[in-house]
């Protein structure tokens, strides 16, 4: 299944700008190539760019000296490796954004299906998987919180002896993906806290919880042991990271820095340009600090 297969219609809802880009997909050439500080480590989300064939995103990519991709399964890790572009986060279980780990009727299901892909990811040389909490569909966060516990706790044993980790992707539930529960900073730590492993985290997506919470360097200098890799997306309307929105990401990238991260940082922005290789390269830029 696609990462964002998953989110399909609302995602093209809330960002409108998907049924006006009409470009054709090709290779765009970079020149001269560009060459990062590489003190932060990018990526890109393959979903934003997916109207590029995966081979020629994957060239543009080298073009642009970005050493890695999310959201990629094991179909498409033999071509990347072919390019040498690391898979950063994975997919590749689950049930999608809206039924996840507080749901206990589903946890049958979501073990047997991370107990088959945990390995694969980790034979492939890869560390990092995507989950979701799921919907609240009336359940108090409470409720959510001790069922996701129980839920995990059935599939970190085996990432941790496959040193892969389990990442709950934290999303907004103002305008995405209403009644998402795992939709602020301090549920997520909790459950971190709870399952007491280093093998689970927490995707933290920057344009998610700026609609959320704000304070977003706080919440970074605070959490961030718990937060194991970064999302982008300029809000308002998950376009363009430059002087069109709301948050400055230099110094987002420079807080994030001064942690000690070591993970990825991927920009998961929607292109509004015609050229979207063009409007990636900016971003990068921006966030090479």
């Amino acid at each position: 299944m696609k990462r964002r297969k998953f989110i399909g219609a609302s995602a093209a809802a809330s960002v409108g700008v998907l049924a006006c880009n009409t470009s054709v997909a090709q290779v765009t050439k970079v020149t001269p190539s560009t060459k990062l500080k590489h003190n932060i480590n990018h990526s890109a989300c393959y979903w934003c760019y997916d109207s590029i064939p995966l081979e020629d995103f994957l060239k543009n990519l080298n073009e642009l000296d970005i050493k890695a991709i999310d959201l990629v399964g094991p179909e498409d890790w033999p071509l990347l490796k072919k390019y040498n572009i690391h898979a950063s986060m994975c997919w590749g279980a689950g049930l999608g954004i809206e039924k996840g780990w507080n749901d206990p009727t589903l946890h049958d299901e979501l073990v047997a299906d991370y107990l088959q892909i945990i390995p694969k990811v980790a034979a492939a040389g890869y560390t990092n998987l995507i989950c979701f909490s799921g919907n609240r569909n009336g359940m108090k966060d409470e409720e959510g919180l001790a069922n996701c516990i129980t839920g995990l706790k059935r599939i970190i044993p085996l990432a941790e002896k496959k040193g892969v980790v389990i990442q709950m992707e934290l999303l907004n539930s103002k305008v995405n993906h209403k009644d998402y529960m795992c939709d602020r900073t301090e549920w997520g730590v909790a459950l971190c806290k709870a399952l007491g492993s280093d093998n689970f985290k927490l995707l933290y997506d920057i344009y998610h919880m700026q609609i959320m919470e704000g304070d977003i360097i706080r919440n970074i200098q605070e959490y961030h042991p718990y937060f194991g890799h970064y999302h982008t997306g300029g809000n308002p309307g998950r376009n363009e990271i430059d002087e069109t929105q709301e948050l400055f990401y230099p110094a987002i990238m420079k807080a994030i820095l001064a942690t000690g991260f070591k993970g990825h940082v991927a920009q998961e922005f929607v292109p509004t340009w015609e050229n979207k290789i063009d409007a990636l390269k900016q971003g990068v830029t921006i966030c090479d600090v």
